[in-house]
C-alpha cells in the first residue's frame, strides 16, 4: 500500500486510465485521469531526502486461483530484497502458528463438539503500518509528469517488504486485543475471548485466520466484526488449510492430505507404481554408499521435500523420510530406490486420514523410544516421540541424537527428555484452553532409563536431566511401557507389516472412504482400552 491507497490491478487496466476506478482501489473520491487520483493526499509522493535509496515497485502479473476457483488479481509489489537492516526496517519476525498447535485446536475442538471456521483476509499485508521511514520509486507506466524525481513514502506496508509480516501482524494483534480479546502465554497466534461463560478462539496463521465456540452468536459476532475492519472473505466451515484436508462431522473430525498425495505420485510419474504395504522394508541398512552410481541431486531433493509436508498428517512415512533424508547432499541409487518405496506405500494408502474423535478425552500423555546406534555412518542414536490429547495425536518426531549414546539406556533416556520437553510445551499451551494437568504419563520401554530420571549419574550430559528436575517436581511421570504397546516404535525402526498397521491405527491414521465414523471410533477406543488401563 502506498499510502491508504490499495495497488491492485489487472494487466489490461496497467496502461488505461481505468485502472484507478478499478474496484479494489480504495480512495477518498473516484478519480478522472491520472493527475486527479494523485492529487489524492494519501499518496504521499515527496522530496527524496538526502542519502535516501529508494526501493524499487515492479507489477506482478500472475492470475491465481482464489478458495473459491475466482481468479484474483494482480497487484504491486516492493524490490524488498534491496532493502538495507538498520536502514528500511528493524525487525522482521513474525508469529507463526506451529502444526502442532493448528492440530491442538481440531483436537480440542472435535472433543469440545463444536466447528471450526475460516476467514482469509484480503491484501493482508498491506493492513500493516509501519514504523520505519521506507521511500519507494514511483510504479513503472504511473511516474508524475511534473515529480517524476520524487519518490513515495510508505504509510502502511506493501508486498515484498522485509517487515511486511510482522506489521500485519501487529496490526491484527492489537486490533484483537482491543476487542477484548486474551493472546495465549505460550503461542502468541492464538487469541481467546470468554464472554457470558461462552469462548471463543482463534488461531492465526499469516492472513489465514481459523474460529471457532462454543456459542454460534458469539461466532458469528467475530466474523462480522472482522468484516468491518478488514476486507474479507469468510469462507465458512473449515474445509481446507495448508494443503489439509478437513472434514468435520457429529462423531469427529478426518484431516488427509489425498490431493497432494496425488499431486506428489503425478509429479514424480509414480501414478503407475506398483504398490507396497510399508514404506520400507525391515531390512534396509542405508549407508553412505559411496562406491553406488550417483543420482540427480535436485530430484532427489525435491522427493525427499515432497514428503516433508506430506508429514503433517502421515506419521507413518515420518521415520523412513527423516532416515532418508540424511543422504540429499550426496544420493546414490540405492537411496533414491529406497526413497520410491515411499511412494509406493503412498500410492497404497493415498486415501488415509488422521482421525480426531468427539468422543475422546482431552487427558495428556506422551510415549518415548529410541534406537541405539542406529545410523549406519556415525553410530548415532534415533529417537522417536509421540504426544497425544486421549486418542487424538497432536504431535510427533523421529530425530537422529546429537551425540552418540554409550548405551541403550542413555540413548532411551535422551529421548524421553526430548519427549518431556515437548509435553511441557503442550501442557503450557493448553493451560490458555482452560486445561489443567498434574502429572503428565510419559509412557518409556526402558526401566533403567526410569531409574536414571529418578537418582543422579554423571555420565549423561547435564542439558537432559531436566527430566529429572520436572520428573521430581511433579510435571511429569515416568511410566513403564511394554514393547507391544510403545506407539513411538514406529518414529525409531523399520517395521513388520502386521506391527506397522497395528501402530499406525492406534495412532489414529485410517482409511477415510467406505468406513462408518461410528465404527472407526469404537475401533479407536478399543484399541486404547489396553493402554488407558496402564494409566488408571
Amino acid at each position: 500500500m502506498i499510502g491508504d491507497s490499495h495497488q491492485r490491478v489487472t494487466r489490461s487496466s496497467v496502461n488505461s486510465l481505468a485502472f484507478f476506478s478499478h474496484s479494489a482501489y480504495v480512495a477518498f473520491f473516484e478519480p478522472r485521469d491520472v493527475s486527479h487520483a494523485l492529487s489524492d493526499p494519501n499518496w504521499d509522493l515527496v522530496e527524496p531526502p538526502p542519502n535516501c535509496h529508494p526501493i524499487g515497485t515492479k507489477w506482478v502479473f500472475k492470475n491465481k486461483q482464489g478458495w473459491d476457483g475466482c481468479e484474483e488479481q494482480s497487484e504491486i509489489g516492493s524490490l524488498g530484497f534491496l532493502s538495507e537492516g538498520g536502514v528500511d526496517y528493524e525487525e522482521t519476525f513474525a508469529p507463526v502458528a506451529r502444526l502442532e498447535a493448528i492440530r491442538i485446536l481440531l483436537a480440542f475442538a472435535a472433543s469440545k463438539g463444536f466447528k471450526l471456521q475460516q476467514m482469509d483476509v484480503k491484501s493482508a499485508f498491506l493492513n500493516g503500518f509501519i514504523e520505519e521511514e521506507v521511500y519507494v520509486r514511483q510504479p513503472p507506466g504511473f511516474e508524475s509528469a511534473r515529480f517524476s524525481d520524487r519518490v513515495y513514502k510508505l504509510r502502511k506496508a506493501l508486498y515484498g517488504l522485509k517487515q511486511a509480516p510482522r506489521a500485519w501482524y501487529a496490526s491484527l494483534k492489537s486490533f484483537l486485543l482491543k476487542s477484548g480479546f486474551v493472546m495465549g502465554s505460550v503461542d502468541k497466534t492464538l487469541f481467546l475471548l470468554s464472554r457470558g461463560g461462552d469462548t471463543l478462539i482463534v488461531q492465526i496463521y499469516v492472513d489465514d485466520i481459523i474460529f471457532g465456540g462454543s456459542s454460534h452468536a458469539l461466532v458469528s459476532s467475530f466474523a462480522k466484526h472482522m468484516s468491518r475492519e478488514f476486507e474479507m472473505s469468510l469462507m465458512g466451515e473449515l474445509q481446507i488449510f495448508l494443503e489439509l484436508q478437513i472434514k468435520q462431522g457429529l462423531e469427529g473430525t478426518f484431516v488427509h492430505q489425498a490431493k497432494y498425495t496425488r499431486d506428489i505420485l503425478k509429479k514424480f510419474n509414480m501414478g503407475d507404481s506398483k504398490p507396497m504395504t510399508t514404506p520400507m522394508s525391515t531390512n534396509t541398512a542405508l549407508d553412505a554408499d559411496e562406491d553406488g552410481e550417483a543420482v540427480d541431486q535436485k530430484e532427489f531433493q525435491g522427493m525427499i521435500s515432497s514428503h516433508l509436508y506430506l508429514m503433517a498428517t502421515r506419521p507413518d512415512i515420518q521415520f523412513a523420510v527423516c532416515l532418508f533424508a540424511r543422504y540429499q547432499a550426496s544420493p546414490r541409487t540405492s537411496h533414491h530406490q529406497a526413497v520410491k518405496r515411499i511412494f509406493r506405500y503412498l500410492k497404497f494408502t493415498s486415501e488415509l486420514s488422521f482421525w480426531y474423535s468427539s468422543g475422546s478425552s482431552l487427558s495428556l500423555r506422551g510415549f518415548s523410544d529410541a534406537d541405539h546406534a542406529g545410523c549406519q555412518i556415525d553410530r548415532k542414536s534415533t529417537s522417536g516421540t509421540c504426544q497425544l490429547l486421549g486418542t487424538s495425536l497432536v504431535s510427533w518426531s523421529s530425530r537422529k541424537q546429537a551425540s552418540v549414546a554409550l548405551s541403550t539406556t542413555e540413548a532411551e533416556y535422551v529421548a524421553a527428555a526430548s519427549c518431556s520437553s515437548q509435553l511441557l510445551w503442550m501442557k503450557a499451551t493448553l493451560s490458555d484452553f482452560g486445561l489443567r494437568f498434574g502429572r503428565i504419563p510419559l509412557l518409556v520401554e526402558s526401566t533403567s532409563a526410569i531409574s536414571i530420571a529418578k537418582t543422579l549419574t554423571k555420565h549423561i550430559d547435564v542439558r537432559f536431566h531436566f527430566l529429572r528436575d520436572h520428573y521430581e517436581k511433579g510435571d511429569i511421570d515416568l511410566v513403564h511401557v511394554v514393547s507391544a504397546n510403545q506407539l513411538a516404535d514406529i518414529f525409531t525402526t523399520p517395521l513388520e507389516l502386521d506391527a506397522f498397521t497395528r501402530l499406525r491405527g492406534e495412532l489414529g491414521v485410517l482409511q477415510v472412504e467406505g468406513v462408518d465414523n461410528a465404527l472407526i471410533k469404537g475401533e479407536i477406543e478399543s484399541q486404547w482400552t489396553g493402554l488407558i488401563t496402564l494409566l488408571v
